[in-house]
């Protein structure tokens, strides 16, 4: 009979024969013995002839002797571990319709942040434990036996046996509790109908703030007992979030409450469970005195987003994973709609430009995928919880909102959220209701950008009077494919006031007489004459233009005539067509040269970006000239850093407050002794004085990396005095910050020190990437032994698929050589997993871009004269 069922194994989906409809849950988590019991009866609708009933479940001890259905045993049941899978088999077939299917189980709070697990919190100098469940993507089946894939969606009705000292919450409100000595009884309400990833659990000690929407919704915001006050912020923009979607979706918030609860460890930044939305506390908790202006934005975009969910992923959930930008996509779209609304100051549309140049980055690789995936195991699902789903998703979401219009659109998604409320939808599905209320070609349109890998490079020439376009596919190795998308394209010349749109359908196209009033000599001399493809960067495409249409928008950049986006977008496609050998290195420099005078936090975040790349890149390829582009770019940024300094003032805008890091962190990664200096100078006076005005939060990772400039085996009293203020701080951002540089060194012994430190528990194992991220060219070699000779340990440590893809790239990415990518190969050929395996082929194929580069600088004769004359002028 074992035979029969081996006919579920290896599949990518449940059979469909039989689905749940409600689940009653009954669990007991021991947090002291870090171990779980519970008991399921699940109402399950058999809808066709079967003898079998196929569902998941993973780490679990199943009771054999308890499984019921319709109170008949199974005459077999099969474990397939690998599948995830339990198939029960009966002597005979099921009768069709609703029957009860019961069991007991019991499993381990394990310490991988995912299932149900334990987290750890102190309380009273003491160590404790918290039950949290985290069940984004498969991870439900790790708490109970359940058909754990977004489409099968069911009711849940919970009841927790806990210690009657601690909270207890749920998706729902508490319906009943009842105490019996050191146990209490919890009952929830039941929820409406719900995915199992979206199902959540939180046990342990919490303050909590209450506020409420204007539905009448309450929403709490629960932390560690003694931080409630670092809930305030988070609860404002809640409520204000859950007020606003209320009006954009034109339906209603469909719980009766909402909780948010910061997890000490958490493997996401944060997980939108319906009404339980679980947060790392530094996506949740700000504090005026010690929480930097980013942490603040951070906080303000994380919560917005995770509550967008709540329409968008909850109450209308994608039917399958090929799915997942539905959700992902447009709750980041969503997030900085609702940001822009609430602090509109924050200039936060310009900002999301660095999630678009993220997408951009990735998607131009040949190890890319398309923004819908086909998924065929359930191990493959994490890894495109990525850049693609996420941020190109939401920025091909832009582009079509731009293109259709905000009413129409918003009005589009309204009509969707009513017609799918309650149930599952794919993109097709979206794409109707859009095409009905917009009355456009929404599925053609769109169709080639979620379907397809990658996006076009758009080429402008001058013909004459006429400008000509041509699409390729654009990537980032140099190559060429002819792939053709149809692109919504806008175009500014002269002015912003000047502008045609129009869709580019074929590989080719002309505009007649767009610059008829310019004669050639008008062209080369005036300075009003130019051409900007991609307005406001609203279109996923790069734009590559010919040398004269290049010499012009240098010039109106020059002179302040391009939007901060439009900026933005030039200094990305040009860093972008240099690393793929299609444009000049000394033609990026003249156009950072071009921005010399750039003040804005954006524009200057994004030039730091590409500064950082580019003297990165010179080490390797023009180590003889590495010291003067450094100079340049310091230069570059020094004016701006020296007008903010590094004390805030009164009257600044957010935006400078954080444009000040931005900066600080620049200069002393590119080595400029002056600010080097005063950083190590302030965090003397900060290491005697935590409480003095010289060193607020914003300037402390500038002060700690130039500490750590100085560090050396000889030398390692910064070193020990930042490992100290790590030890002691309370405040999660300033621990994260001090983990963040402690690898920036370039003596080894120090480094390894740094990397060995993630295996202490003194570092919570969803941070240790922090200490990964930080390391220095210098060190790499150092770094990738380290990792070599710790593999299997890192690998059991920590089993996230996420944690593992951030340990290959920070270190593989380091590097630029053939040899090696290929040293490298050989080393994973026999130790690569299904969950990072994406993130270390785009790792090795980042570094087979990086040679190419190295390469293409090396044959740039005119590079050193450049360099040489763009340092005189500066």
């Amino acid at each position: 009979m074992a035979a029969a069922a081996a006919e579920f194994r290896g599949q990518a989906r449940l059979p469909r024969f039989a689905a749940p409809r409600r689940y009653e849950l009954r669990l007991r988590p021991d947090l002291a013995a870090c171990m779980f019991s519970g008991e399921a009866s699940v109402a399950v609708d058999v809808s066709a002839p079967t003898r079998f009933l196929v569902l998941n479940a993973a780490d679990l001890a199943v009771d054999r002797a308890s499984i019921r259905f319709q109170g008949l045993a199974p005459a077999e049941v099969s474990v397939f571990e690998e599948d995830e899978i339990l198939v029960l088999e009966f002597a005979g077939e099921l009768p069709l319709g609703e029957g009860v299917l019961a069991m007991r189980f019991n499993g381990t709070l394990n310490d991988q942040m995912r299932g149900f697990y334990r987290s750890k919190y102190e309380y009273k100098g003491e160590t404790k434990n918290m039950a949290v469940t985290q069940f984004e993507s498969v991870d439900a089946r790790r708490c109970f036996p359940c058909w754990d894939e977004p489409s099968f969606k069911a009711k849940f009705k919970l009841t927790l046996e806990v210690p009657s000292e601690l909270v207890a919450l749920s998706n729902m409100p508490i319906v009943n509790e009842k105490i019996a000595g050191p146990i209490k009884t919890v009952e929830y309400e039941e929820s409406p109908v719900m995915s199992t990833y979206l199902v959540a659990i939180v046990v342990g000690l919490f303050d909590y703030i209450e506020g409420v929407t204007s539905e009448g919704n309450k929403v709490r915001v629960y932390t560690q007992v003694g931080k409630s006050n670092q809930g305030k912020f988070a609860l404002d923009v809640g409520v204000k979030s859950l007020n606003l979607y209320k009006e954009f979706f034109d339906t209603p918030y469909p719980l009766p409450k909402l909780d948010m609860v910061a997890i000490p460890d958490f493997t996401n930044g944060a997980m939108e469970n319906y009404g339980l939305v679980t947060y790392r506390e530094i996506y949740l908790l700000f504090d005026e005195q010690s929480s930097s202006a980013s942490t603040k934005q951070n906080v303000a975009i994380t919560v917005a987003h995770e509550l967008a969910h709540q329409w968008f992923g909850n109450l209308v959930t994608m039917e399958w994973w090929t799915h997942l930008w539905l959700n992902e996509g447009f709750a980041t779209w969503m997030s900085y709609l609702a940001v822009d609304s609430f602090f509109p100051e924050w200039n936060i549309w310009t900002q999301f430009l660095d999630s678009t140049t993220s997408a951009l980055k990735l998607d131009s690789l040949a190890e890319s995928h398309p923004i819908e995936v086909e998924i065929h195991h359930a191990s493959e699902i994490d890894s495109i919880f990525d850049s693609i789903s996420y941020d190109k998703g939401a920025s091909v979401i832009r582009m079509l909102q731009s293109y259709l219009g905000a009413e129409r659109f918003q009005k589009a998604l309204a009509s969707y959220i009513k017609k799918y409320a309650y149930s599952n939808a794919k993109t097709e599905d979206l794409w109707a209701v859009l095409e009905e209320v917009s009355g456009e070609p929404v599925k053609n349109l769109m169709t080639t950008w979620t379907k397809k890998q990658g996006y076009p490079v758009i080429g402008v020439k001058l013909k004459g009077h006429d400008v000509e376009l041509e699409q390729d596919q654009f990537l980032l190795d140099g190559s060429s494919d002819s792939g053709m998308w149809i692109v919504p394209i806008t175009l500014g010349y002269n002015s912003h006031d000047m502008q045609k749109r129009f869709l580019l359908k074929h590989k080719f196209s002309d505009i007649k007489g767009i610059n008829s009033q310019y004669d050639d000599q008008d062209r080369q001399n005036s300075g009003n004459f130019w051409i900007k493809l991609n307005i406001d960067e609203t279109g996923f495409y790069r734009v590559k233009y010919d040398d004269e249409l290049t010499t012009a928008l240098r010039n109106a950049l020059q002179m302040k005539k391009l939007s901060l986006m439009d900026k933005i977008g030039i200094v990305e496609d040009a860093h972008a067509l240099s690393i793929a050998g299609k444009q000049t290195l000394s033609s990026l420099l003249h156009l950072l040269y071009a921005c010399r005078d750039e003040d804005d936090f954006s524009v200057l975040s994004h030039i730091n970006s590409v500064t950082s790349s580019v003297a990165k890149i010179s080490v390797d390829a023009t180590p003889e000239l590495a010291g003067e582009i450094k100079q340049l770019f310091i230069k570059l940024l020094l004016p701006t850093a020296e007008k903010l300094g590094w004390d805030p003032k009164n009257s600044e805008s957010h935006l400078d407050a954080m444009l000040r890091p931005v900066l600080l962190v620049g200069l002393v990664q590119l080595g400029h002794d002056k600010t080097i200096s005063e950083g190590v100078r302030r965090f003397q006076i900060f290491f005697d004085d935590r409480n003095t005005s010289l060193l607020p939060p914003d300037t402390r990772k500038a002060a700690y990396l130039s500490v750590m400039h100085n560090v050396s085996s000889t030398n390692r009293s910064g070193y020990d005095a930042l490992l100290k203020i790590y030890r002691e701080s309370t405040e999660v951002e300033e621990r994260l910050n001090v983990l963040g540089i402690l690898s920036s060194c370039q003596d080894k012994d120090i480094v390894l020190e740094s990397l060995n430190f993630i295996f202490t528990d003194e570092v919570r194992n969803q941070d240790a990437y922090l200490v990964l991220r930080s390391v220095i060219i210098d060190a790499r070699e150092t770094a990738w032994s380290w990792l070599k000779e710790n593999w299997d340990r890192i690998t059991k440590t920590f089993a996230a698929s996420a944690i593992l893809s951030d340990y290959v790239k920070s270190i593989v990415t380091l590097f630029t050589s053939k040899e090696k990518e290929a040293e490298i190969s050989q080393f994973f050929a026999t130790r690569t997993k299904p969950g990072f395996k994406r993130a270390l082929k785009q790792s090795l194929e980042n570094v087979r871009i990086s040679a190419r580069w190295v390469d293409g600088i090396r044959g740039e004769a005119e590079l050193a004269q450049t360099v040489h004359d763009l340092l005189i002028k500066l």
